[in-house]
Parts: structure tokens; C-alpha cells; sequence
């Protein structure tokens, strides 16, 4: 069996703790693992192999936590954008043999119960061996408004619903037959593909041609954007599972959330004997049943009951737990104003290491930037700013124009706006800088690469 992780979501619910450099998937809430290497290791008990669909963003940060877990068996097809799930899995499928069992899973998924979930994937094997598009039904808690519920006769998929009101939920859980859609599926990659060639054969199409045309290397399919992008957008649910006839359910209970609210993260939080989620930076005074996320700073609550506090390095958010789900709404107001809150957190992981944004203002920034040993930045110029280095530890080989020059601990270079450079760590141990920019714009995307390790784009 092959385990398709699904990981390009970006996790905005869980704003500002998710952003689109580091979605709440690669986030370790709950201990040493992420919720991408938790999925990683449980299906990996069942799996011969895990392909992974990726952004092309994410790439390097899923790369490094799978080396962190030690998950050596696995594949990378990169989206240069997205195109929903159903292209996703397509994509992927088009890859395999036909006679292949694929288990598809979110890649941002909690499954605590690992006994109840390896009966149910056992199960699902069997269905998806008899020519079966499966999908596992969850046995609803309660009538919860934030899913999307299955309508089963038996193990025979009736019809799928979109999230409902709060009274058609309780009739949903009163009748005994509707289950919370999970988004876990498991088929023949012939099977699943003969459907999506009947009921959406446009999409089948163009992913055949972005197959096709797609960049392949060792274990890595690169897609092309503009082949991505003839690509019709559309869930599996949708496009195949709402349609085919051949659809079977797994009612299952796995301990299984979406984590898709802070009301849904407080309640698989551990907490104190006042309901407060445990923080060692919280200082509470009559105060109780509350999420309370910090990062370096002390936080104290007074008087305060059922609300979310959540402070990261850049931004606070405040509100009653029991609107958790509104945060969708203030990220879309967010996207027009102050869009850099959304993409990128404090602290941003690249390929050759990471930088953390220490202070910024009126045409100025400064970074702590960390090199990895052996590990060099792209070659690559500024338009709008020009850049000052200091070394705080370590040994920087720095490139500037036509010039190479070793920077050592105290010491600085300087690199005009409109000059080519590089910063390289040949030492054994992180080379940390301090960055200073100077210019009219100092974003992200004043970036102009020459020549890059990674293969990224500007």
C-alpha cells in the first residue's frame, strides 16, 4: 500500500500560530512531533511508501521533519500552485500502477487512537481490493456544525453534505446513519482514476499533461506553473466521491480531529486543574477554561473565562473560544491590509537554515540570520535595499560582485543595493549573522536569484 500525504494547506484557522510558511501541519503542538510526522509514523505501519504532494514553498521545511523521524521511503510532487484535492491526487495516481492501494491522508490530521485506526485501514485494504473508492466515515461525538457529514446504507455511501446548521446536525446524529467526513480515502489508483475520467475527464486530462511535462528527478516531480494552472480546480468530493457509485464507508472512531479551530485545539490540549491550556509563561488569577498560547513573553490573566489568548512574536489575538471559527474571517481581512502577517512567521525556515526578523520600520530591517554548516544562500541581488553583515559567531565566506571575503566574529561587510552576492558557512559549526537592511522596500520578494542550490525561483 502507498500513503498519499496531502500537504498544502496553509492552516489560516489557526491564525497566527499557522501561516503560509509554516501551516499548522509542520506545527508541534503536541510534543517532539508535528502533526505531518505524527501522520508520517502512524501510516508508515502500513505503508511501503509515502508520496507526498506538496507546495512548492513547503517543500524544504516537510523535507527537513521527515529527516528529523528518519522516513527515508518517500516522494515529493511539488504544486507551484494550488489546485484543490482532486488534481492532487490525480497527479499522483497517474504515477502508480493501476493495481496500486493508495491510502490518501491530510497531512494535518490528530489520530489518537492507533488500535481502532489500524482496524479501519485493514478494512478499508479489503474494500479498496474489491474495486471500492472508500472513504472513512467518522462516528459523530456530537452535532458538530464544522464538518461535512456521509449519509451511509451500511457500508454503501448514500450521499455527501456540506457543513450543516446546528438542528440538521442533531437530526444527523439522532438517526444513527450519517458520519463526519474526514477527508481519509483508500482505492485502486486505476479505480480512482477510471472515475475522475468519467465524471471530470477535462481534469484527468490536464494533469496526464502535466504529468507529462513535469520535471522528474530521483524521488522529486517538479510541475510546471503553467501547466498547473490548465488544471480545472476541484475536491475529490466533488469531482468523484459525490458521483460514483462504487463509493463504501468505514465507519470508524479513531480519535480522530481535524484541528481546524482554536475550540477544536483547546479541547486536545492538556490542562491545568482550572481548564487553562498548560503554558509555563501563564499566570492565571480566577481564571479558567481558557487556551492560552504564548511564545517569550509572560502572559497574565485575571478574571477570564472561555477565551483564546494567542501571542506570537508579531501578533495577539484575543477572543471567546466559541468564536474560534471567525478567524477565517479576520484573515480575509487581513489578506488586504497586512498580508505579510498571514505569509510569514517571526521565524522562517529555509533550505540553508533560518532567519528570524528582529525589528523593522521605516526603510529598515534587521535579521538574525543562521547558516547551516555547509550550506550557502542563493546568489542573488537587491533593487531597493543595500544590506550590512556582522558575524556573531562563526566563520561567513561572503561573496560581493567579483570579490570573495572571510568575515570572522565582530567583524562586517557591506553590500550595495544592485550587487550580486552570496553568504556561505564552510565551517562545521552555524555561522549566525546580524543583517541590517536600508532601502525604500525591504520585502521578501526584492529578491532577484542568479543562481540557487535549491532550485528555487525568484
Amino acid at each position: 500500500m502507498i500513503n498519499l500525504i496531502l500537504c498544502g494547506g496553509a492552516g489560516t484557522r489557526l491564525w497566527p500560530i499557522s501561516r503560509t510558511l509554516l501551516p499548522k501541519q509542520f506545527v508541534k503542538f503536541f510534543g517532539e512531533h508535528s502533526l505531518f510526522q505524527r501522520i508520517v509514523l502512524v501510516n508508515s505501519d502500513f505503508c511501503s511508501e509515502q508520496h507526498i504532494v506538496s507546495n512548492a514553498e513547503q517543500y524544504f521545511l516537510a523535507k527537513e521533519q521527515l529527516q528529523q523521524i528518519g522516513a527515508n521511503k518517500t516522494s515529493f510532487i511539488l504544486e507551484p500552485v494550488g489546485r484543490n484535492t482532486a488534481p492532487a491526487i490525480a497527479l499522483a495516481c497517474l504515477g502508480l500502477p493501476e493495481d496500486e492501494t493508495v491510502l490518501v491522508s491530510p497531512s494535518d490530521h490528530l489520530i489518537k487512537d492507533a488500535e481502532s485506526y489500524s482496524k479501519a485501514i485493514k478494512h478499508a485494504s479489503e474494500l479498496a481490493n474489491s474495486g471500492n473508492l472508500v472513504t472513512f466515515g467518522l462516528k459523530p461525538t456530537g452535532p458538530e456544525t464544522g464538518y461535512g457529514y456521509i449519509e451511509a446504507d451500511g457500508e454503501k455511501a448514500k450521499r455527501f453534505i456540506e457543513k450543516p446548521d446546528l438542528e440538521t446536525a442533531k437530526k444527523y446524529i439522532e438517526s444513527g446513519n450519517f458520519y463526519w467526513n474526514s477527508g481519509i480515502f483508500c482505492f485502486k489508483a486505476g479505480v480512482f482514476l477510471s472515475e475522475l475520467n468519467e465524471f471530470a475527464p477535462e481534469m484527468l486530462l490536464a494533469c496526464k499533461e502535466a504529468r507529462k511535462k513535469s520535471e522528474m528527478e530521483n524521488s522529486l516531480v517538479r510541475i510546471h506553473h503553467e501547466d498547473m494552472a490548465e488544471i480545472p480546480a476541484d475536491s475529490i468530493d466533488y469531482a468523484v466521491m459525490e458521483k460514483s457509485k462504487k463509493v463504501s464507508v468505514v465507519p470508524c472512531s479513531i480519535g480522530w480531529s481535524d484541528l481546524g479551530s482554536f475550540e477544536s485545539l483547546y479541547k486536545e490540549l492538556p490542562h491545568d486543574i482550572d481548564g487553562n491550556t498548560e503554558d509555563r509563561l501563564h499566570i492565571a488569577i480566577d481564571s479558567k477554561d481558557n487556551l492560552v498560547m504564548g511564545s517569550n513573553r509572560q502572559i497574565a490573566t485575571i478574571d477570564l473565562e472561555n477565551m483564546m489568548v494567542v501571542d506570537t512574536e508579531d501578533a495577539l489575538l484575543v477572543a471567546p473560544l466559541a468564536s474560534s471559527q471567525k478567524v477565517k474571517k479576520l484573515v480575509e481581512n487581513l489578506k488586504g491590509k497586512y498580508p505579510d502577517l498571514l505569509h510569514t512567521p517571526q521565524t522562517v525556515i529555509r533550505p540553508w537554515g533560518t532567519y528570524t526578523v528582529l525589528d523593522e520600520g521605516f526603510h529598515f530591517k534587521i535579521k538574525c540570520i543562521s547558516v547551516n554548516p555547509g550550506a550557502r544562500i542563493s546568489l542573488q541581488k537587491h533593487i531597493h535595499r543595500s544590506e550590512h553583515w556582522v558575524v556573531v559567531s562563526g566563520m561567513a565566506t561572503a561573496t560581493i560582485g567579483t570579490q570573495t571575503v572571510f568575515v570572522r566574529p565582530n567583524e562586517s561587510t557591506y553590500i550595495p543595493s544592485g550587487t550580486n552576492h552570496r553568504l556561505q558557512n564552510e565551517g562545521k559549526l552555524p555561522l549566525t549573522i546580524v543583517e541590517i537592511q536600508v532601502g525604500e522596500y525591504t520585502g521578501e520578494d526584492d529578491i532577484i536569484r542568479m543562481d540557487d542550490d535549491y532550485e528555487r525561483h525568484k
